[in-house]
C-alpha cells in the first residue's frame, strides 16, 4: 500500500522502517529541510538500535521530502497519511497540537481523487480525529472537492531503545473510527503483522512464541483513550513502587525483595516494579498531564494519575536530599552523574531525570560532572543553559569526586573498574538511583554504596 508519513521523528522514523520493510511504498515527510537532507544521506537524526539496519534492508526504500516535494517523491497519492508530529504540553498540562494542525494543511495539498485514510500516529487528546477531521473539511471548498477522506486513531505503543521490536512484535494492534473503510484500509496494512508470517530481519529475531497479534478495533474516541490510559496505568506502577521504596528505607526492609515478590502475583506482574528515579522521557510526563487536563475539562479528577506524578518528580528531589544528608553541605562538593538519556538505549533528553538532578545540586552551588556512552552531542546541543560538565570518559566523572549517582542503567556502568573508581575519588559514595549496579562488587571495592528502597 502507498503511505505518507508527516513526521520524521521517533515515532515517524520507526513506524515508516517498520512498514517499508513489510513491503509497503513509504515517504516520510517533514518540514525541517536539513533534516529531510541528512536522511538522504543516510544520516539519522535519532539514536535508535538497528534503525538504519531496517531502513538498508527494506525492500521497498522509504522515500524522504519536504511537504511540497512529497507527491513528486512518491509512487502516486497516498492511500494512508500518518500523522506523526510532536505534541508537547502547554502550560496547563494539555497537548499543544499546533504541529498537528500544520500536518493537517500538508496532506490537504496533496490528496488524490480517491480514498484516503488519514490517521493520528500522534498521541492527542480525545476527540482529536472529529477536530482533523473538520480541519480537513474546512481546508477543501465545497464546490472543489474531489477527494474522500475518512480519519482513524492508531496509538503508538512503541518504547524507545526497543521501537523496532515494539513495531514488528507488537503486544497488540488499535485501530479505531467511526468509518469502516478506515478500519478496513488498516487492518490490512497490518496484515503481515497481525498474522505474523513475514521474514523477520535477521538483527531483529522474532521472539519465541509469538502468534498472532491481538488486534481491537473501535471507535474513535475509545482508541485515543487507550494510548492516554496505557501510559498512566505503567506511571501508576513506576510511582507506587517508588512511594514502597520509600517506605523500606524508613523500616529497614529491601525494595528488590519486595517488588520480586509483588511481580510473581500473576494478577499484577513484574513490568514497572523496578524502584529507582521514576520516569522521564517524552510520553509518561506528557500523556499524564495530557489525561488529568482532559479530565477537568469534563469536571473530573484525575487524583491518582496526579498523585503518581507528584511521586515520580519527588523522585528526583529525593536523590538531591540523600546526597545531602551524606555530604551535609553541597557548596563546594563535586557530584558526578552517570547517564544523561532517560533511559538506556536512547539519546533522548526529554524530561530526564539526569537534568533536573543536575538543576538542583548547580542550584545548591554543586560542581556537576555528567556522562552518557551516547547521548553527549545531543546534550552539547540541547543543554547549553545547563552549567554542567560534559565528560567524554567515565574516569573523569570520578576523578575528585564527592559523590557519584547513577542515573541512567547503561549496561556498560554496571562493568566498571569499582576498585580504581574508588581511589579516584575524594570521598568514595556512590548513589545507585537505579539498583543497577553490582552491591558486592562496590562494596569490596571500598565504595560507600546506597541505593533505591534498600
Amino acid at each position: 500500500m502507498r503511505v505518507r508519513i508527516v513526521g520524521a521523528g521517533y515515532v515517524g522514523l520507526c513506524t515508516a522502517a517498520s512498514l517499508a520493510y513489510l513491503g509497503h511504498e513509504v515517504t516520510c515527510v517533514d518540514v525541517d529541510p536539513e533534516k529531510i537532507a541528512g536522511l538522504v544521506r543516510g544520516e539519522l537524526p535519532i539514536y535508535e538500535p538497528h534503525l538504519a539496519e531496517l531502513l538498508a534492508v527494506a525492500p521497498i526504500p522509504v522515500r524522504f521530502a519536504v511537504p511540497d516535494d512529497a507527491n513528486a517523491a512518491s509512487a502516486g497519492p497516498p492511500e494512508l497519511v500518518f500523522i506523526a508530529v510532536g505534541t508537547p504540553p502547554g502550560a496547563d498540562g494539555s497537548p499543544d497540537l499546533k504541529q498537528v494542525a500544520a500536518a493537517v494543511r500538508t496532506i490537504t495539498q496533496s490528496l488524490g481523487d480517491g480514498l484516503t485514510v488519514v490517521v493520528n500516529k500522534s498521541t492527542v487528546p480525545v476527540g482529536s480525529g472529529n477536530w482533523v477531521g473538520s480541519l480537513i473539511d474546512d481546508a477543501q471548498p465545497p464546490g472543489a472537492r474531489t477527494a474522500t477522506v475518512v480519519v482513524a486513531s492508531n496509538p503508538e505503543f512503541l518504547r524507545e531503545g526497543s521501537a523496532l521490536m515494539d513495531s514488528l512484535y507488537p503486544d497488540r494492534i488499535v485501530v479505531g473510527s467511526d468509518d469502516a473503510r478506515a478500519i478496513e484500509a488498516l487492518v490490512r496494512l497490518y496484515q503481515p503483522l497481525i498474522e505474523q508470517d513475514f521474514a523477520p530481519p535477521p538483527f531483529l529475531p522474532r521472539p519465541a512464541r509469538t502468534g498472532r497479534v491481538p488486534l481491537v478495533t473501535t471507535d474513535l474516541a475509545s482508541a485515543e483513550l487507550i494510548k492516554y490510559a496505557s501510559n498512566a496505568f505503567l506511571a501508576l506502577k513506576i510511582s507506587f513502587i517508588n512511594q514502597i521504596a520509600e517506605l523500606s528505607e524508613r523500616v529497614g526492609a529491601d525494595i528488590e525483595s519486595v517488588s520480586r515478590a509483588l511481580g510473581l502475583d500473576a494478577r499484577i506482574g513484574s513490568a514497572f516494579l523496578q524502584a529507582g528515579l521514576g520516569w522521564g522521557g517524552s510520553c509518561f510526563g506528557k500523556d499524564t498531564a495530557a489525561l488529568v487536563a482532559t479530565a477537568h475539562e469534563y469536571g473530573l479528577s484525575m487524583s491518582i494519575v496526579e498523585a503518581a506524578r507528584e511521586v515520580n518528580y519527588h523522585q528526583r528531589a529525593r536523590i538531591v536530599e540523600r546526597l545531602l544528608a551524606e555530604l551535609k553541605i553541597m557548596k563546594g562538593r563535586t557530584i558526578g552523574l552517570l547517564g544523561l538519556a532517560f533511559k538506556p538505549q536512547t539519546d533522548d533528553l526529554r524530561d530526564a531525570p539526569s537534568v533536573d538532578i543536575a538543576r538542583r545540586l548547580l542550584a545548591r552551588g554543586a560542581k556537576v560532572r555528567v556522562h552518557d556512552p551516547v547521548a553527549l552531542p545531543r546534550a552539547r546541543r540541547e543543554l547549553a543553559d545547563v552549567a554542567f560538565e560534559l565528560c567524554d570518559t567515565v574516569d573523569s566523572v570520578f576523578r575528585g569526586a564527592d559523590a557519584v549517582v547513577l542515573v541512567t542503567e547503561w549496561p556498560e556502568y554496571a562493568q566498571l573498574d569499582w576498585a580504581r573508581c574508588a581511589k579516584a575519588m575524594r570521598t568514595p559514595l556512590l548513589l545507585d538511583g537505579r539498583n543497577a549496579l553490582p552491591r558486592d562488587a562496590l562494596t569490596a571495592a571500598g565504595l560507600r554504596y546506597f541505593a533505591v528502597g534498600r
